[in-house]
């Protein structure tokens, strides 16, 4: 199985996100994009077959705060003009989580080589997109401060389901102190397609999560000071999960915190 690895050095323009994507396809950047193209808009990536493209569809809009549709490809093209003129979802992306049968099977640089003319890729949106504003805001985000990303958690909360699709809601979780937290609601509720604002604040056993250091996929942020609350967004890998659950025959996701850099400016 292929892995990624982070990147030590970035000899590249890290505020333009033709300049990231045409790092990453090169191979220059291989690391985790949430420092990078700050004040553009990422997303998270699902590619599906056609033939549950419009169920998957249907359940993204049934669940809008987890996963608002920033863009849609044309079955087997992988392209979406309105988010990169030059972005290729085979290669622009860094990461990749290859599912097939709902079991995760690969975690490619590439994958230009599995690309088929049945495939439909949906960019969903991410709170990656919104934290430039909370720290142009004053609000303190520990875990850019100390390099590290958001860590997300499986909750015990459902989401409505459509076809196949359905499954518990993932959230993400910013450790935040208690004046922050309201600055960031009232932030965030203005980008909807970034999750909009939280979804909890607080007790983290009352959406079912039991152990913070237990995140979904391992990484972030998992730890808590004595001045800080727990606050969760919806989150889009809350689409990996529907799609692991209808076992798909083939499922492609970006991995972890590998994003898709689009060209689309967050507005302040």
């Amino acid at each position: 199985m292929s892995t990624c690895t982070p990147a030590t050095t970035l000899d590249f323009d890290t505020t333009s996100p033709a300049a990231v994507r045409a790092a990453i396809r090169s191979g220059a950047h291989l690391g985790f994009t949430n420092h990078l193209a700050r004040g553009f808009v990422q997303g998270n990536l699902m590619i599906v077959p056609q033939a549950q493209a419009e169920d998957f569809a249907t359940y993204c809009a049934l669940n809008p705060r987890a996963l608002p549709v920033l863009g849609r490809s044309r079955p087997g093209e992988p392209f979406i003009p309105e988010l990169g003129a030059d972005l290729d979802l085979r290669t622009d992306v860094g990461g990749y989580t290859v599912f097939r049968d709902g079991e995760p099977v690969d975690t490619p640089r590439s994958i230009a080589e599995l690309w088929r003319d049945d495939l439909v890729a949906f960019v969903l949106g991410c709170s990656f997109s919104f934290e430039g504003v909370l720290q142009r805001h004053g609000v303190r985000l520990r875990h850019l401060d100390e390099g590290n990303v958001s860590a997300m958690y499986v909750t015990s909360v459902p989401t409505a389901e459509a076809g196949p699709f359905g499954g518990p809601l993932v959230v993400s979780m910013r450790a935040l102190r208690a004046r922050d937290a309201i600055r960031a609601i009232t932030i965030s509720q203005h980008y909807p397609m970034f999750h909009g604002e939280p979804v909890h604040i607080g007790t983290p056993a009352l959406i079912g999560i039991d152990d913070l250091a237990d995140s979904y996929g391992g990484h972030g942020l998992k730890e808590l000071h004595p001045d800080e609350l727990p606050v969760f967004w919806a989150c889009g890998a809350t689409a990996q999960l529907a799609a692991r659950r209808a076992r798909l025959p083939l499922c492609i996701t970006h991995h972890k915190a590998h994003m898709v850099v689009t060209d689309l400016p967050v507005r302040p």
